[in-house]
């Protein structure tokens, strides 16, 4: 693991630690009413959460499949592997496996591993804007007083839309003018430091290059109904999740909307997401989430965000073990050689490269 995530790792240790010795003199924790909530779960509604996180990855494999089209046609569902053992590696390893995904599909296609990473930039940049348009529209059209804080999170919707809108518009741009806005990038970010402007340069060319995937308003459309499909699906995970606990009469009549502000706070927590240690700081921001914004007991709040980790983010583990097992990969193993290869590519980008003609 690299020396800044063990770093990052102690910080958030501390961090929960303070938390815990906070909350033990001011929270009365009763471990036995949180089992009762756990025993009292609908787990029909559980159940069903994972079938549509399950179905969310079949989303995706057929997003990249389609993605990759111009350069390669693959079966639509020939790729469910690579993100299936991709996730799982994330989940147990952390955010430092995010390589994995395009390395095996680099593998498995014979393409480049440069043209993979140009995809994966394209379908997060995909997962954020559809997060951020979903979740803005539903707080926008929540009616008033049902949501906590109403006119800021509508203050804050409308920023959040407006800074999605913002940033397609300038993928538009550097998609339509090639290299002249990476060079010009380049040239605004080295006037305070060269390295920063070529890093800059060399980010906006990668993300040039994989928004050279959508070649017409049919690909865009594609990648964008796919985009929400796979998005409502995880919405509706959280949901069901949260409604499954029906000892608590908060979670149990939780609404959309407020199943929509969870799952911001629960996406913003996961970026940072650490080997183990981060499974309990995105289960305690969730649970603080639950508690603070919708008054719902520790316990219940407590089982209900454990039970979205589990089903959200970690019920793919049997899976990708599983699998990766038929195909003869260690996670590890494939981690390292994945964060060995990116780094080989990106000390072997030029720093000015020539303008595209």
């Amino acid at each position: 693991m690299k020396k800044s995530q063990w770093i990052l790792g102690l910080v958030v240790l501390v961090a929960l630690a303070a938390i815990v010795l906070w909350g033990r003199a001011r929270i009365h924790f009763d471990f036995h009413t949180f089992g009762s909530q756990v025993a009292l779960a609908d787990w029909r509604k559980i159940s069903f959460a994972i079938g549509c996180i399950y179905v969310a990855y079949v989303f995706r494999a057929v997003r990249w499949s389609l993605l990759i089209r111009h350069n390669k046609k693959v079966p639509l569902f020939s790729l469910l592997g690579t993100q299936v053992i991709g996730f799982t590696a994330v989940a147990l390893i952390g955010r430092i496996a995010d390589p994995v995904r395009p390395y095996l599909v680099a593998k498995k296609t014979r393409e480049t591993l440069s043209s993979q990473i140009a995809v994966y930039i394209v379908e997060r940049l995909f997962d954020f804007g559809t997060m951020a348009v979903v979740i803005c529209s539903v707080i926008l059209l929540a009616p008033t007083g049902e949501l906590p804080h109403h006119e800021i999170l509508r203050k804050a919707g409308y920023g959040g839309l407006a800074i999605t809108l913002l940033g397609g518009l300038f993928l538009i741009v550097l998609r339509v003018t090639g290299n002249m806005a990476a060079a010009l990038l380049e040239r605004i970010f080295g006037i305070a430091s060269k390295k920063l402007g070529a890093a800059v340069g060399n980010k906006a060319r990668a993300f040039r290059a994989g928004l050279d995937t959508m070649r017409s308003f049919a690909d865009f459309g594609y990648t964008a109904a796919l985009s929400i499909g796979m998005w409502l699906l995880i919405t509706l995970a959280y949901w069901e999740c949260m409604r499954a606990f029906i000892a608590s009469p908060q979670l149990a009549r939780t609404t959309l909307v407020n199943c929509v502000l969870l799952l911001a706070v629960s996406g913003g927590v996961s970026i940072l997401q650490l080997p183990v240690l981060g499974w309990f700081s995105q289960i305690a921001f969730v649970a603080a989430a639950l508690s603070s914004f919708f008054g719902v007991a520790p316990e219940a709040a407590t089982a209900c965000s454990a039970t979205i980790l589990l089903t959200t983010f970690l019920s793919i583990v049997p899976v990708g073990l599983i699998w990766a097992r038929f195909e003869h990969l260690s996670l590890r193993k494939v981690t390292l050689e994945s964060e060995h290869a990116e780094e080989a590519l990106e000390a072997a980008e030029p720093a000015d490269p020539a303008p595209a003609p």
